[in-house]
């Protein structure tokens, strides 16, 4: 027992009722705050805000998010983020969670297929300079730029080392990417290759080794007459001819398919190459080059998911630049012209 004023029960009941009712009051308002104030990767300017301090950014480096998209991952949007420090760009891909909390740096892979089959599907190679052997367990695209100083040395490695170390295992493919914010007359040399390789494909690589020899004394003003003096010793190229494609530009719309391709393929940067799909985006020294090739040749023996599958449409292909450039011999100058210029409509048509 105890001594208790009357009614006192009552009265205490009630505050507590009062007491409760502003406490979950209080907790409503407050679980609502933090539904509000919540972060989402979908808010462009936080997910801005945030990769900047994550990646360490610099304030002078422009960021641009791109629009979410779905993804293959299930339950995933993915969201590109681009990245530009002056001249020089690059490109993040980021997995969101459907509510966009939470976000993911990396590669998605699904095991039931090659790991690089995205890149695969999308390199195109037909109509591009290539050495090696049709239908090679091991298919190499190079994207290169004639005046990039770090091109010429993978340029010089890989032509001394590839077909004399895998002369039947392995097939190069050639495509531009002159970057013409740093190198002004790379775009030029393009034209000038896509000519010399209109006329003969086989003279491409003399004019890719040449021009790479070369590459500290060409300048935009002295580019077509020097490349025209190297093609007077050149018996399978037609120098007046070549002066003509080089003037009126007509192999430029093949360069700009060129760009466009690398583009498409996310390549920021040259060289870039692809070891059947597998990126390498930076230049290596031929050990480390030699390994990756290795290794993709042992892999292909049980995967059997990459390689020049199609054999004989590069033979085909490969017959078809050959037959036109023997019958532009016999027919002369004038029907030379004319057939290259069906050639280059249709390759055209096959890298748009």
């Amino acid at each position: 027992m105890s001594c208790r004023a009357p009614g006192s029960s009552t009265i205490e009941i009630m505050f507590k009722l009062v007491i409760s009712s502003l406490l979950a009051a209080l907790l409503l308002a407050t679980a609502g705050m933090a539904e509000t104030d919540k972060k989402s990767a979908f808010d462009k300017p936080y997910l801005e805000l945030y990769v900047r301090h994550l990646w360490l950014l610099l304030p002078t480096d422009t960021v641009t998010v791109g629009d979410p998209k779905p993804s293959d991952v299930p339950g995933m949007q993915e969201i590109r983020v681009k990245i530009a420090r002056g001249p020089a760009s690059g490109e993040e891909l980021l997995y969101v969670t459907k509510d966009g909390a939470h976000i993911i740096q990396g590669s998605a892979f699904d095991v039931g297929f090659n790991p690089f089959k995205k890149d695969l599907d999308k390199l195109k190679t037909s109509f591009q300079p290539s050495l090696g052997t049709p239908g090679a367990t091991a298919v190499i695209v190079l994207f290169s730029d004639f005046q990039c100083p770090h091109c010429k040395l993978e340029a010089e490695m890989m032509r001394k080392n590839l077909i004399s170390t895998y002369p039947t295992q392995v097939r190069l493919y050639f495509i531009d990417f002159p970057i013409e914010q740093l190198h002004p007359w790379a775009r030029a040399a393009a034209n000038a290759g896509r000519c010399v390789f209109h006329q003969d494909p086989a003279s491409f690589w003399e004019y890719y080794d040449w021009v790479y020899a070369h590459q500290e004394t060409i300048t935009v003003d002295n580019l077509k007459s020097i490349v025209t003096i190297w093609s007077k010793d050149r018996k399978d190229i037609d120098t007046l001819q070549l002066g003509a494609c080089m003037d009126n530009k007509e192999a430029d719309k093949e360069v700009a398919a060129e760009i466009d391709k690398a583009k498409e393929m996310d390549v920021t940067g040259t060289p870039t190459i692809f070891v059947n799909g597998r990126r390498i985006p930076n230049s290596m020294e031929w050990p480390s080059l030699k390994a990756t090739i290795d290794n993709e040749i042992e892999y292909q023996k049980v995967a059997k998911n990459a390689g020049e599958t199609d054999h004989q449409e590069a033979v085909t292909g490969r017959n078809e630049q050959l037959e036109t450039r023997a019958l532009v011999r016999g027919l002369g100058v004038v029907l030379r012209v004319v057939v290259c210029r069906r050639c280059e409509g249709r390759s055209e048509s096959l890298l748009e």
